[in-house]
């Protein structure tokens, strides 16, 4: 059966909190596996309000209705008011998670900072990130964390690095069509990339006459045909996790009866062998209905062979 990969990003203390539990109900009565990537340190959400000068970000608030996803106490976290630390107070919740069965793992620290930052930050900043990371991680769950996830899909080099150097399993830190080893500038990452293959809820609601009502037959049709390696879609506690539950199970419930597995990012890395894996470069692009630039899986790398 072909899998396809429920690959939860979990965002803010709101997500946590609210999100993740109903997420947790709603996967269990469908008897779904999925992978849960958390942000482990302070909710600064409000700080975001920055990216209102970017490019399409005013269009795509405008329709996925922010404020009623998060809520507009989450959008004055980090300004108006102080930012909960997510990983501190919400331990139990996390720990839960992984108790009932689901693959757990990192999203970032502070998911704005993150998201915002790393591309341009240097070796300094990036390996304080991720350390506060992977510390707290270690403090909840008792064990290092084996998957990474970025924030927005937010790299830089020394942070492709880190999921080496750090021992990950894998990761999933890119948009791509299938597993490989990452080639950045040439230089070969051996973490396995599991790259998000399918447009996300978010990017597609309110483009092409497309709703809450009807966003799920779109992405059925996308998965119709299932490619050998299955596919891996991205969601987040604070929308499918709440105003986009509904939306979700009736995803669910498609998916299975085209015979898909709903697994995590451990039960695919499980079935491959990162040798056999192809190289691929990976780059900055642009995704429709997402603002900005985020890591795609670019073409496949060939080795030169001196003659």
């Amino acid at each position: 059966m072909p899998s396809l990969v429920l690959k939860i990003d979990v965002d803010t203390y709101r997500g946590t909190l609210i999100g993740v539990p109903r997420l947790v109900d709603l996967l269990r009565r469908h008897r779904a596996n999925a992978t849960f990537l958390f942000s482990l340190g302070p909710d600064h959400t409000g700080r975001a309000i920055k990216r209102a000068f970017r490019r399409g970000f005013m269009q795509k608030v405008s329709r996925t209705s922010v404020v009623s996803h998060y809520g507009f106490k989450t959008l004055m976290y980090g300004t108006l008011l102080p930012g909960p630390d997510i990983g501190r107070r919400c331990a139990g919740i996390l720990r839960a998670v992984g108790d009932a069965g689901f693959e757990t793992g990192i999203h970032c620290w502070d998911h704005i900072r993150w998201q915002d930052g790393v591309r341009h930050a240097n070796v300094r900043w990036t390996d304080r990130e991720m350390e506060l990371a992977g510390k707290r991680y270690q403090e909840i769950f008792g064990e290092p964390a084996t998957v990474h996830g970025a924030a927005g899909w937010q790299m830089n080099a020394q942070a492709l690095r880190l999921t080496q150097r750090l021992d990950f399993s894998h990761a999933s830190d890119c948009r791509g069509s299938h597993p490989f080893i990452p080639v950045w500038n040439a230089e070969i990452v051996t973490c396995p990339q599991l790259p998000t293959t399918l447009p996300t809820l978010d990017e597609l609601i309110g483009i092409d006459g497309l709703n809450e009502d009807n966003v799920h037959e779109h992405l059925l049709a996308l998965t119709r045909e299932a490619p050998a390696s299955g596919h891996v879609f991205t969601l987040h506690a604070e929308l499918e996790g709440m105003k986009l539950l509904p939306v979700l199970e009736k995803l669910l419930l498609g998916w299975q009866e085209q015979g898909y597995t709903l697994s995590t990012l451990r039960q695919v890395r499980a079935g491959l062998d990162p040798d056999r894996l192809p190289r691929h470069e990976i780059l900055w692009g642009s995704v429709p209905g997402r603002s900005g630039e985020l890591l795609v899986q670019g073409g496949e790398f060939l080795r030169k062979v001196s003659a």
